[in-house]
């Protein structure tokens, strides 16, 4: 089997898709393979958020700890996905744990690194900018129609009016 190098992983994951040829040079200069195990704990809510993670194969879980429950999931990322954008945005803060839900591989990207280069070219620096803007929208709008399906009004309220 070939050996694939971080720049031609990267052109075959949707998130750097249309990405120019070398910028995805540039920017997997910053990356990493990794290996998480079943229930490994990747980043932990409050710590330093110095990574994101660009999901080749297996499924890691967003959560956040609720005092009386534990653990809660709040979003099931997978293959040919990113999770973790808290690097890009002071004050470079995890707001949530990642886990592992299964055997999971990832070009782990160093955010000291990719802020270094997105600030020497501003050019790169917003596509990233557009990239995250676009994931972040995708999930919160996930998130809002999750929130509706919990609370949203039965069909028995008299006061549903729609």
């Amino acid at each position: 089997m070939e050996d694939m190098t971080i720049e031609k992983l990267l052109g075959s994951h949707d998130f750097f898709d249309g990405m120019k040829a070398e910028d995805l040079a540039l920017v997997a200069g910053c990356g990493s393979n990794v290996v998480y195990q079943p229930g490994e704990l990747i980043a932990r809510q409050g710590t330093a958020a110095d990574f994101f993670l660009a999901i080749r194969h297996g499924r890691v879980a967003v959560e956040i700890y609720v005092p009386s429950s534990g653990a809660l999931r709040l979003e099931t990322v997978s293959e040919n996905s990113v999770v973790g954008w808290s690097w890009l945005f002071e004050p470079y803060r995890w707001h949530f744990d990642i886990r592992a839900l299964e055997l999971t591989r990832a070009v782990r990207f160093d955010g000291h690194c990719l802020r270094k280069k997105c600030d020497d070219d501003p050019v790169l620096g917003y596509d990233f900018m557009k990239r995250f803007a676009a994931v972040a929208a995708r999930r919160l709008e996930a998130a809002r129609l999750q929130i509706i399906d919990i609370y949203g009004k039965k069909d028995d309220d008299p006061d549903n009016q729609g």
